[in-house]
């Protein structure tokens, strides 16, 4: 191994993906029983994403638990949540499941809590 890696900083020159793989990583290595994760899919191209959700489902177990925050449907095509919820103004205001993604993507925000 390379000697300058003892006094670099965790992630320090690492692309946005490589970022995100790592973070994964030391989740599996952790083994926690809780997991959020904010915005993972943030910065990352189609493939990196593709890489991430696969890993998430891979710590995805009975006794574990993950939230994960995200603006964007498009996580939410390889990572199939139990639950859906729908934040505004810092409290969850509706509960589901992919149907409330469905809704959102369709009509933004104002139909969600048109139908609240």
């Amino acid at each position: 191994m390379d000697p300058t890696f003892l006094n670099r900083n965790v992630n320090q020159g690492f692309s946005g993906g490589e970022k995100k793989r790592n973070e994964i990583l030391q989740l599996a290595v952790l083994e926690s029983e809780m997991s959020i994760l904010d915005e993972i899919d943030s910065g990352l191209d189609i493939d990196a994403l593709r890489d991430v959700a696969g890993a998430v489902n891979g710590l995805k177990r009975e006794d574990t638990a993950v939230l994960m925050v995200t603006h964007y449907k498009r996580l939410l095509d390889y990572i199939r949540p139990e639950y859906v919820h729908i934040m505004e103004a810092g409290r969850i205001t509706q509960t589901g499941g992919m149907d409330l993604v469905d809704q959102l993507e369709a009509g933004g925000y104002a139909t969600l809590t048109a139908s609240a």
